[in-house]
């Protein structure tokens, strides 16, 4: 099993072109199989903590709401 291993530095050089080929392919949903769809998923939700500014036009993807603790 292929697990995703992407270091901080990976997500550190990461473009604004490079997240946006990442939100085509998981606006497309056109995978071979789910656990391709879920890495992708997963590394977007990675980059969105790390580097949130490149995520901010893709955030709905992630389907993340604001937590409260209230």
């Amino acid at each position: 099993m292929n697990t995703l291993s992407l270091s901080k530095q990976d997500i550190a050089t990461m473009t604004a072109t490079d997240v946006e080929n990442l939100a085509a392919r998981l606006e497309q949903d056109n995978y071979t199989n789910i656990f391709d769809g879920l890495q992708d998923w997963h590394l977007l939700r990675a980059i969105a903590f790390q580097r949130p500014e490149l995520v901010e036009p893709y955030i709905y993807l992630l389907d993340l709401e604001p937590y409260d603790e209230a």
